[in-house]
């Protein structure tokens, strides 16, 4: 079986660290350790108190009541804590796909799962966004799509890499595809809560017997470093996901556990959802601005969510290229479409502090005007 390597993944995990400014991130700028207990009101005594042992490895019962809470009518035994949403991905594909079939997604998508499916031995069939309906899909393509031998239908809901949010139609009528062949729904709601309008955006869970969730801390809560998500999942189906986490991380760190729970307080919660929405609202004007002041390169749709948009590019060069010129020449990161299966466009997040965005894209501007003038 051929493996295909995550290409995006390996693109940030080699130079996110290495780069003065990175727009590759689809998240806000991280809080520190200092600034999370002091908006949760932590003293040193009671962090430095955690015994750093094995934690539960389906997650703290406290942490796993917390989750539960987000979701109406789930209850913590639903709740299997992960390393960060992208585990909650990987056991949940692990057990859709491992008996082959095939996947329909929505595409463009952060594509851990595609690419899962694909080294599981699954067809991942993916089913458009279009740019021309404001980054929306047709509905009418997915009855087309979905057959009997779709296993999984996976959505990314706020969409990652657009930012765009899927109507309540549209959602019903994945749902009436999957409940039409008995397939899952896997929705990946990470971006959740990071709407720059403050609507939180509604949530498949409980809208079919066979929706699947996963989400973590690290998008709508800047707190990517405690690697800390989840899996919200019929019961029947935790303890199979359980099982399959025993042959991954085992647990979660005792104190990412810990701090979790704490930032899952409603009060916390409610603290951490507002800093993210303030930077967002802040920053895309900025980001705005400078491709509006290079309108014949840039097209896009404003996101609706996330520290991240979309755009078409008109340059004479690869995404790739570009990409790379970019980190080279800018010692800026940026990720190209080609990561999406989508040359011609590239993903630009504008999540840092908003200094250090500007400087970013300062030097960006001269890349791509030496493009231009070379073209």
């Amino acid at each position: 079986m051929s493996f295909r390597p995550f290409d995006m993944e390996r693109w940030q995990s080699t130079y996110e660290h290495d780069v003065r400014y990175n727009l590759s991130e689809s998240g806000v700028e991280p809080l520190t350790l200092g600034e999370l207990m002091e908006l949760a009101g932590l003293t040193s005594a009671s962090v430095l108190a955690t015994a750093l042992e094995y934690n539960p490895s389906n997650g703290s019962p406290a942490l796993r009541e917390r989750i539960a809470a987000l979701y109406t009518g789930a209850s913590p035994s639903q709740v299997l804590v992960t390393n960060g949403g992208a585990e909650a991905n990987f056991v949940i594909s692990w057990r859709i796909c491992e008996d082959g079939g095939e996947i329909v997604y929505l595409a463009p998508n952060y594509m851990q799962v595609p690419g899962m499916a694909a080294n599981w031995g699954c067809e991942a069939r993916p089913w458009h966004l279009r740019e021309e309906l404001d980054w929306q899909p047709d509905p009418g393509e997915l009855d087309e799509l979905v057959s009997a031998d779709t296993r999984l239908i996976l959505v990314t809901n706020p969409n990652n890499p657009t930012g765009a949010i899927l109507s309540e139609a549209t959602m019903e009528r994945i749902v009436a595809a999957a409940e039409r062949v008995g397939a899952w729904v896997l929705a990946d709601e990470i971006y959740r809560g990071a709407e720059l309008d403050g609507v939180e955006t509604a949530s498949f869970w409980g809208r079919y017997d066979r929706v699947l969730i996963s989400s973590g801390l690290s998008k709508a809560y800047g707190l990517p470093g405690l690697r800390l998500g989840w899996a919200v999942v019929p019961e029947e189906l935790t303890g199979e996901l359980w099982a399959r986490k025993d042959y991954t991380s085992i647990s979660m760190g005792s104190l990412s556990d810990k701090l979790a729970t704490e930032a899952l307080r409603d009060d916390v919660r409610a603290k951490l959802r507002q800093r993210t929405r303030d930077i967002l609202n802040h920053n895309w004007p900025l980001l705005e601005e400078w491709m509006r002041g290079r309108g014949d390169v840039f097209s896009w749709h404003a996101p609706g969510a996330g520290a991240i948009v979309y755009c078409r590019y008109d340059l004479p060069i690869g995404g790739l290229e570009l990409a790379e010129r970019l980190r080279t020449e800018a010692d800026c990161l940026i990720v190209p479409g080609e990561h999406f299966d989508m040359p011609g466009y590239v993903r630009l997040g504008f999540g840092p502090a908003a200094s250090r965005l500007l400087e970013g894209l300062e030097g960006c501007a001269a890349v791509i005007d030496a493009v231009r003038v070379h073209a």
